[in-house]
């Protein structure tokens, strides 16, 4: 399995500050990008995907001043820390070493442990969080974590599916059946979300698992995006410029920013290619739910 991947982060009209962040981790070179400047933009061309993996996420924060900035950049840095093994404060399981979602659960769950540190610590930081949404690649698994809302989409041909699941009053309110899904994008609760790293002591991050076909584009994306461009919106412009990664992410963020550009956005956009992988014809978007041990996969094949 091969990758192409491509991400764009900018402020938005409004804010004056990014309180984004990302992560692209090559575990078998150890190189790493990481983003929270006002406008920035990095590529990985071509990623040969060997048993150690990559992980590419999103995190969102929010807080005072600048302490959203401060949660989401911490957020990035200690998964990178943990995966790479520079952090001095965990050390990893050796048998399980070799599943990467486990290893990415367990540096997600320290990097909350260390963002409630620091605003608990910190009177500046007091109240401030991030969201976290992350992907795990191997050879032999495509695996999502996530806590709050930022997002995970799935592009193949003319279809698109959302595989992450918004950690929100407002998806549990469509959830319950008490506001139509149509309502959410309207609901004055809409910026409510009911896990962040570092907004408490414990977490309870959710895994899923996708199989992928040769051609899939995935699409990680903050809130910035996902509440100004509906999920067909986003297949357009990633199918309309899929021959140029780079500049789908260019025209989704001029795009969001055209709509009001009220928030910060980010978008990671990566490819998956190679001769191992299935066709994609005749193959739909599945997602099977990740066992909280991190080590099996639940019977149902789910569509969020």
């Amino acid at each position: 399995m091969q990758l192409e991947i491509h991400v764009k982060s900018d402020v938005g009209r409004v804010r004056k500050g990014n309180e984004d962040n990302f992560l692209l981790l090559n575990l078998d070179s150890a190189r790493f990008e990481l983003g929270g400047r006002n406008e920035v933009a990095a590529s990985f061309a071509q990623v040969e995907l060997k048993q150690a993996g990559m992980v590419l996420a999103v995190s969102d924060g929010m807080g005072g001043a600048n302490a959203g900035e401060v949660a989401s950049q911490m957020a990035v840095e200690a998964v990178r820390d943990v995966l790479l093994g520079n952090d001095p404060e965990i050390t990893l399981n050796p048998e399980t070493e070799d599943l990467l979602i486990q290893r990415l659960q367990e540096a997600t769950l320290h990097a909350n442990r260390a963002v409630f540190r620091k605003g608990r610590s910190d009177p500046q930081y007091n109240g401030m969080g991030a969201t976290f949404t992350g992907t795990a690649v191997t050879p032999d698994t495509v695996d999502f974590i996530q806590v709050g809302d930022s997002r995970g989409y799935i592009v193949r041909g003319d279809q698109i599916e959302q595989v992450t699941k918004d950690q929100s009053l407002v998806q549990q309110l469509i959830d319950s059946g008490q506001i139509a899904a149509e309502d959410a994008e309207r609901h004055h609760l809409r910026n409510v979300i009911l896990q962040a790293l570092g907004a408490q002591s414990e977490i309870f991050p959710v895994s899923c698992r996708f199989q992928p076909c040769r051609g899939d584009i995935l699409l990680l994306c903050s809130d910035g995006l996902s509440n100004k461009l509906a999920k067909e919106d986003l297949q357009y412009y990633v199918t309309r410029f899929a021959e140029d990664l780079g500049q789908a992410c260019t025209e989704l963020v001029r795009e969001a920013n055209e709509r009001g550009g009220e928030d910060n956005i980010t978008v990671i956009l990566a490819r998956f290619f190679g001769d191992d992988l299935p066709d994609p014809d005749g193959h739909p978007i599945t997602v099977m739910p990740i066992a909280s041990d991190g080590f099996g996969l639940d019977d149902e094949t789910i569509i969020p």
